[in-house]
């Protein structure tokens, strides 16, 4: 049995993390301040005896008694909505968090992967996109809070691997989705839904034709355990490569939903990336990972997630 330190478990990844290393038999710590994580994700693990949890803001001086084996880190807001509205408080989780993790990591001698994001390519002029790749970021632009904050935190994580041996795996995560989705977190998916179930009118951005690649949550948290256990330090893209057009997944929504809703355009946001596709050849050969979970079902599992819950 491993003891294990998860920040954002209660987030959309996070909780799903925390069911995870439960399910496989270990100890798992959860980590939250709330900003954007809900209680709901994990109220059903606070009467397990191998889950216990800290209400603690990252960014400040973090201390967990006893040993530590793991330390995942998926603190951050994660949506435009939120990261626009608190860029501050995500720059300061990327960097500060990161900070105290690493050295609780080094303390602790406990193996840390940071969940990083596609988000550090930007705008990309590369496709499909690599981890070679360094991107394309406006560093002042909008989304350069959330962008840089993971570019920052990468470049952190492989100082303390350097300087101080400390074991680190970096997750570079594409578009995920699957229950627990806030559904008005404003990324493309659950607004659709919501949209669609709400009989309001889909709003796309642009013509629709940029693109992105949708990876559901089953596949990308497996991914994420491969990573932790492997012995890979180097960034590894994880996501789905089957790209897709905004404007063709809103219509696959209509469809599942049955919804009379019609698509409306809007004007496109300032440096949204107008392709997404993940080049998953490292995390093939080193995980032994690939998704398998095909849109549709993945899609389909969703929805009678949020008809549950809507």
């Amino acid at each position: 049995m491993k003891r294990i330190l998860i920040t954002g478990a209660a987030g959309f990844l996070g909780s799903h993390l925390c069911d995870k290393f439960i399910r496989e038999g270990n100890e798992v710590i959860g980590m939250d301040n709330f900003l954007t994580g809900t209680e709901a994700n994990i109220s059903h693990l606070f009467k397990l005896k191998e889950f216990s949890f800290y209400h603690h803001d990252v960014t400040k001086f973090v201390h967990v008694p006893g040993q530590i084996d793991y330390i995942l880190h998926f603190a951050s807001p994660a949506s435009p909505v939120d990261y626009l509205e608190m860029p501050i408080q995500t720059l300061k989780v990327g960097s500060l968090g990161t900070h105290n993790l690493l050295g609780l990591a080094k303390i602790k001698r406990a193996r840390m992967l940071i969940a990083s994001t596609s988000e550090i390519y930007g705008d990309p002029l590369v496709h499909p996109q690599r981890e070679s790749y360094w991107g394309n970021v406006n560093p002042v632009g909008p989304r350069g809070v959330y962008d840089e904050a993971k570019r920052f935190q990468e470049a952190i994580t492989m100082a303390y691997h350097n300087v101080h041996g400390v074991e680190t795996r970096i997750a570079r995560i594409f578009n995920t989705y699957g229950p627990r989705m806030r559904i008005n977190d404003g990324r493309a998916l659950p607004t659709f839904f919501s949209q669609a179930m709400s009989g309001q009118d889909l709003t796309v951005y642009g013509n629709g034709t940029q693109t992105r690649s949708f990876c559901y949550i089953d596949d990308m948290v497996e991914g994420i355990y491969k990573l932790l256990l492997s012995n890979y330090h180097l960034p590894v893209n994880l996501g789905n490569p089957d790209e897709v057009t905004i404007l063709q997944v809103a219509k696959e929504i209509l469809a599942i939903t049955n919804s009379t809703s019609v698509i409306k355009k809007t004007k496109l946001p300032i440096d949204d990336p107008q392709m997404r596709q993940p080049d998953i050849t490292l995390a093939k050969k080193e995980l032994l990972w690939r998704p398998t979970v095909k849109r549709a079902d993945g899609l389909m599992r969703t929805y009678s997630h949020l008809l549950s819950a809507f």
